[in-house]
Formats: C-alpha cells, structure tokens, sequence
C-alpha cells in the first residue's frame, strides 16, 4: 500500500513501514523503515510524521549549506533516498556522473511521482515479477522523478511494495534528456539511511569449495564493504546481505536485509558518519564501470530486494524466502516437484563412455533416480578440461549414436535425461576459438591470464549472442534434453571487449563486464523461452553465480562443487538466510569425498542433501548391492517427503548443546557444533527435522531437539525409522559381548556383520506443537562409552538424524 501524507510517502506492508518526504528544497528525505507502524488501512498523523523528521535551526559547524535561502539544509546530517557528488554530502553517492565540460556536481530535485498497481518488466535486466492479473491485489509502485534541471538529466527511483512477502524492492533509472553524452561512473540499485549507530553488516563469502562464510562487521565508523569485482556475483562475496544490532539472534530483534537482482559485479556497503547515520547503499560494483550515456538514452540500475523484521534472521529468511519462490522463480519449475538425479561427474569425470553412461543409468533406475545426467566430457576432443569446450559436437567414440542415440537409450530406460554446457567458455585448442578468436574477451597484443585453460566468450558482442542461442538449442533439441547444467567455470580476468573497440561510435571498455551480464540474460532468456519445459540448473564452479539473477532464469543453482556433507550443511545453512532451499542444489556423493577426503555416514550424506534439490553424485555401479539398497530406500523416503522438503518453510534453530548463533564454530563451550534445521509444509500439518552432530563430546549423552514453525495447538505424531547399526562401526568393543573373542576387521568380524546389526533407538511419541517448539523433546541418549541397547543412539562424529512430524487426527 502506497499513502501520500503531509508531504511524505508512505510505503506499507502488514509487518513493515517506510517514510520519507520531499523537503522544501525538494530532496527525498527518508523518516523512517522497520517494523510496522500501522495497520495496512491505517494512516500516520501529522503529528506522526512531524515526530520522524529531523528538526534543523543552522549549519553545524564546517558543514555546507545547500543555498542562500535554506543555511540550515545540510546534506552531509540528513537521512537520504539518494545523494549525488557536490552539494555538501561527502558520504560514498548514490550516483555519480561526469558532464561534458568536466564537471561532476549533481542537483536531483524532486520533479512529480507517479503511483501505479502495475509493474511493466525491466528493458534490459531481470526483475521481480507479479502474478495473476494486470493490477494485481497486494502490490502497488511508486516512481519518484527527480530532475537536474542545469543539465537536463532527469532519475528515476522506483519502490515496488510486495505486501504478501513484506519486501519493498528499489530501482534507478537515469535519461539523458540533454544534447551533450554524459558519463556515467556509479548508478546505485538502493540507499538506505538510517538513524542508528549501533548496527552490523552481516555478509556472505568465501571461495571455491567453501561458499557463504559467514561474517559480521561492526559499523563503528567509516566504511564496511562486501564487493565482487569477479565479473560474476561471486563466491567471493554474495549480494544477500544482512544488517543489525549486535543484540539481533537468530529469532527475535531488528534485523534489515538486501538481495540485489544481478549477477555480475556488485557492491554492499555501509558506512556511518559523524552525525549517527548509516547509510547503506547497493549496486552494481563502481570499480571498472563507466557508461557513456548519448542524448535520448537511458540507463537502468538493477532491482534490489529490501526486507526487515523484528524477528530476527528467521523474519528475515521468511521473508526473503516467500520473495523468492513467488516473485522471483518463474515458468513451469517454480512450483513443480524436481526430479531427483545422478550426475555422472564424480562417477566419471571426463572418462565417459555410452557403455560406463548406461550402466550408470540402470543402476541409477533401479534405485528410483528419475533424471539421468551426463556431465563433461561429451563433446569434441573433451577428454580433459584443456580442449574442444565451444564445439558442441558429440564425440562419436564416445558416444556412438551421438547425443541422440544416448538420450533415446537412457529415455527408454524410463529415465529423463540432462546434459552438462559451459556456453560461455572457450578453449584457445578449439575450433571455434580458430574461426573466431575476435569473439573472445582479451586485450590485442597482451598476454592473456588463463583460467582453467579457457577464455570467456566476449557476450557484449550481439553476433557471440546470436551464434550461442542457436548452438545450444541444437544440443538441446538433438539431446531430447529435459535437464541442461549451465556451468561457468572462471572468472573474469584482462576484461576487454574487441567488440566495444570496434565500433564507430565512441564507447568505453568500463561498459563491458555490464554489457556481458546484458548478453548472459539475453541467452538465458531467449533459450528459457524456447524450451519452457526443461528444468535449467545454474551452477559457476558451484556457488561462484548463486544470486537472484540466475534465479530469474534458472530454479535452481548448484551450490558448491564441495560434497563433503559436514562443509554442506554449513554452506546449505548459510544460503537458507536469503535463498529458499528449493533453489539449492544438493546431492549426496561416495566418501572418502572427493574434496575433503571426509568419510562421513550415508544416513548424514542423505540427511544434509535431502534439504535441498536432491540429487546424487557417486557411481552407482561400484556400490555394493547394500549400499545400493539403503539408497534405493533413501530415494524411496526422500519422494514420500518431498513436496515438505522442497516447498515447505526452513527453519534454522540454534542447536542443541553448542546453542548460541547458528555459524559459531565448531566448539561452542566444551560442545561440539550441532545443526538443527526443521521444515514445515505450508499447512503446518507435516514437517522434517535433521539433527546432525560434527564432533563428538565425551560424556554429553543427551540432546533436546526444539522444532520450529509448527502449529503449536495440533498434535504431532513424532517419529523416526530405526537405524540397524554396523557392529564394526564399535570396533573391538565387540568383545565385551561376543561369547569367542573376534579380532577386529577379521573375516568372521566382516561375516558377523554382514548377518547381524546392531538395533537402533526409535522415537515413537504423539506430542503438542507449543511443547515440541519450547521445552523441546529429549532425544534417546547417545552412546558415552558405556552401554549399548536399543534406547541409546549411536550418534559419533558427523552422525545425523531425521525425525518426521505429522498431524495426530
């Protein structure tokens, strides 16, 4: 709901409120955003927005008047919704611009609004959409124009209000209504100021293999800055960011949040000045970027998603997540059920055959897989990562019938079947970097830095564009294909866009990492469009392009090229802040694991990989028949669950014996870390819980497992399934009970084992929401050194747990 008020818009969602003004000098003022005021069919009073305005009498100290007639009007001390470079606010701007005589002093004044309850998608970018009708209920935009009349420059910030997830997202567009180009060298999505000093910048970052390190910075003065200057959104620095007291917890205090619509490079940053204000500001990264903005043009900043709540980092992930799955996913997956599958890479890697394929494939179909997926290693002279990627040509030793005599075989199987591309890439030892190394990104004349033997295709160009559209619809359409794994693997390095230097008309190299991003949504959109039908997964050396961006494309993003299920549920927990865990890719792989060498536990691997988008990355085939039968009733149990795993509410507790914040490390107070997640279906009827413990404690036998986010009025069936325990996993403890002494790993030990396992505990309980959700359930005890029966669990490093929930009739 949108409301003018005294001077002042008020933007409105059930559970928050922001306020600003037009001054009377014709800056937008912001008053105010947090928790809800009013009711949505209230109003604030005068006297309401009277009390939020900041009162002025005179310039303090050194601080710079904006003009003669108004001394007391200081920017450097006022709560902005924009600021631009040379009247008197020194703080990082909003946007910033070089006109043709040099000059960079900019004057945006207020010029009229616009109020709308349609929301027309952006011309170049991906952005929030809105379903159902023209003018649907729940949504309303408000466009302020501003106007800098020495110039003839004219801004444009727009507010979408999404009441049904509480997020308002924020906008800027800038035109070049004057005869002279103009340069533009920052053009933020969002500013938020707001009147607190005590406030931390909670980011997201990391590397390859270990995405989403959680971080918090104190605003204590200066500038606090998460940035990627990767040339994509990068796991170096995601764009979901938070903001908060330091007294925020995971359930209760304010807690602000931002997630940016864009997948290249990006900035977050907060900074705290002299007077109390914090201004946080997102956008596309200023480092590198410049656009030359010509007479009659325009250029459109992304979409940013803000959010906040008094409820902590779960209000924020509730928020974020209903964002998401309702305004941000799209097309024929934003609902459906996803298909469980196998991917071929850890099984394979590039030393893939028709013969190894299908062998896979039937080991893969009579465990209950659904969706078969071929990974590198298919096309051209592909047998390791320095050849052939741009020849998207089958390789016909490999694959005797091509890419369509593999897909009719695994499709008769009873199988889907999916293909790995990297259309972005090429290979200097490739043909289509011989007929065309002008479409690569590389500076004439200069040593290129490599990465992963391979260049970046120059997507600025229109004609790389239009060429890679085609392409890959021929692998699409001659593989059948129901699943395309869209991977990415480098970064930028030598940015240069032979393209931009050739053309006649004045251009800047700072345009092309954007112009990319423009080309990268340009493919996906054009080849999203042809094939409504087929399931697209992002993936970017994993979690190197998670962002909502991809997400407007693709349903799905393969989190991390990292397994290991203990790095996993930090990584999947650590998404959950801002993403919906339908949206990551999980899958359950062999161990010793193929980038920690962890041995973990199969029940753990399935636990932690069932919480997302599951899928499997092992070789079937190599299993033993038992292995295979427990995954086969994994597969069996995750689709009796599924449609709670994948469109159900995630919640994060705090845990167990570590407590505390949900990304302590792991020793917490003498415990050991230990994750608890739950997720409840949308009627509150069904839910899932995973208990997973990293290290074990000696003599800690007890654990309280608290649920969240059920109905705490309705009873619940509380109950897991038994797990038989390997008697080989308590070594020569054996003894103590065996009537002839078994020397540990021996042939009548390995024989004993494969007759007889060890009982599990079983939780069996009808119990009340309210106290499942706050005294909690006291577990069996764990197993502490002394004994063993079916009462006590056998739960020792990286062990987990599942617990079901339902509805007692």
């Amino acid at each position: 709901m949108i409301i003018k008020k005294d001077g002042a818009w008020i933007l409105a969602t059930p559970e928050t409120t922001y306020v600003f003004r037009i001054t009377e000098t014709g800056h937008p003022e912001h008053l105010y955003y947090g928790p809800a005021l009013l009711q949505i069919t209230d109003e604030l009073t005068s006297g309401d927005i009277a009390a939020m305005t900041q009162r002025r009498a005179f310039p303090a100290g050194n601080l710079i008047s904006y003009d003669e007639e108004h001394p007391a009007v200081t920017l450097e001390d006022m709560a902005l919704e924009m600021s631009s470079v040379g009247k008197g606010d020194v703080r990082e701007p909003f946007v910033e611009v070089v006109f043709a005589d040099g000059s960079r002093t900019a004057d945006f004044l207020y010029d009229r609004a616009i109020v709308s309850d349609k929301k027309p998608p952006f011309k170049t970018l991906p952005s929030a959409h809105v379903t159902g009708a023209d003018s649907p209920a729940g949504f309303s935009r408000l466009t302020l124009l501003l106007r800098d009349k020495a110039h003839n420059l004219e801004l444009e910030l727009t507010y979408g209000v999404f009441e049904d997830c509480d997020v308002i997202t924020r906008s800027a567009r800038l035109i070049n209504h004057s005869d002279k180009p103009v340069r533009i060298l920052r053009l933020m999505s969002a500013q938020l100021d707001l009147r607190r000093a005590d406030l931390m910048l909670g980011t997201f970052r990391g590397a390859w293999a270990r995405e989403m390190t959680r971080h918090e910075t104190s605003v204590s003065g200066g500038r606090v800055v998460n940035t990627a200057n990767a040339g994509a959104s990068s796991s170096r620095a995601n764009p979901f960011v938070m903001i908060y007291p330091g007294s925020t917890t995971e359930e209760s205090g304010l807690c602000y949040a931002s997630n940016l619509i864009y997948s290249g490079n990006h900035s977050e940053s907060a900074e705290l000045n002299a007077f109390g204000i914090t201004r946080f500001m997102t956008g596309i990264a200023p480092q590198g970027f410049e656009w030359i903005l010509r007479p009659g043009e325009s250029f459109e900043a992304p979409e940013a998603a803000l959010t906040c709540t008094k409820d902590g980092y779960t209000g924020i992930s509730r928020h974020m997540h209903a964002f998401v799955r309702e305004h941000i996913v799209r097309g024929k997956w934003a609902k459906e059920l996803r298909p469980v599958l196998l991917n071929s890479w850890e099984a394979a890697y590039f030393k893939i055959t028709e013969a190894k394929l299908l062998k896979l494939a039937k080991a893969a179909k009579e465990t209950g897989v659904e969706l078969f997926v071929m990974d590198d290693g298919w096309f051209g002279l592909r047998d390791d990562d320095s050849h052939s990627l741009g020849d998207w040509v089958a390789n016909t030793k490999k694959l005797p019938g091509g890419l369509r005599g593999i897909s009719d075989k695994i499709h008769a199987l009873g199988l889907k079947f999916g293909v790995w591309v990297e259309p972005e890439m090429v290979n200097a030892d490739s043909d289509l970097y011989r007929v065309h190394p002008e479409w690569v990104m590389q500076v004439p004349g200069q040593p290129h830095s490599e990465g992963r033997h391979q260049r970046i295709l120059d997507l600025a160009n229109p004609a790389v564009v239009d060429y890679l559209i085609e392409a890959m619809s021929r692998v699409i359409t001659e593989a059948q294909a129901d699943y395309i794994k869209w991977d990415m693997n480098r970064i930028f390095s030598d940015v240069y866009s032979p393209y931009l230097a050739g053309l006649a008309e004045e251009s800047s190299q700072g345009e092309t990492a954007h112009r990319y991003i423009l080309g990268l949504y340009r493919l996906m959109g054009a080849l999203t469009e042809r094939f409504p039908d087929v399931l697209f997964e992002g993936c970017a050396s994993g979690g190197n392009r998670f962002d909502l961006g991809i997400l407007s494309y693709m349903p799905q993003i393969w989190a991390s090229d990292n397994t290991d299920a203990i790095s996993r549920a930090y990584i999947q927990e650590r998404y959950s802040y801002g993403y919906p865990m339908n949206t990551v890719a999980s899958h359950l792989s062999s161990v010793p694991n193929h980038q920690t060498l962890r041995v973990t536990p199969l029940t753990t691997r399935f636990g932690v990989a069932a919480f997302g988008s599951f899928g499997l990355e092992c070789n079937l085939a190599d299993m033993t028949r038992e292995e295979r039968v427990q995954i086969a009733e994994m597969i069996r149990l995750y689709k009796e669950w599924r449609n709670v795993l994948q469109t159900g509410d995630f919640y994060r507790q705090d845990g167990g014996s570590a407590g505390g914040r949900a990304w302590q490390p792991v020793a917490v107070n003498g415990f050991s870390k230990v994750h608890q997640w739950t997720c409840v279906s949308k009627d509150k009827k069904r839910a899932v819980g995973l208990v997973l413990q990293e290290l074990v404690t000696p003599n800690s036998p007890y654990e309280i497992y608290r649920p969240r986010g059920l109905d705490p009025d309705r009873a619940y069936h509380f109950y897991n399934y038994e797990e038989k325990q390997d008697i080989r996993r308590f070594g020569d403890l054996i003894n103590t009970a065996a009537p002839i002494h078994v020397r540990q790993d021996s042939a009548l030990h390995r024989a004993i084992a494969k007759v007889y396992k060890m009982p599990g505990e079983t939780e069996d309980l009808v119990v009340r929401g309210s106290v499942l959700m706050e005294a909690g359930i006291a577990l069996s005890p764990a197993f502490a050194g002394t004994g063993y029966s079916d009462q006590v669990r056998h739960f020792q490093d990286f062990s987990a747990r599942l617990y079901f929930m339902e509805a007692a009739e």
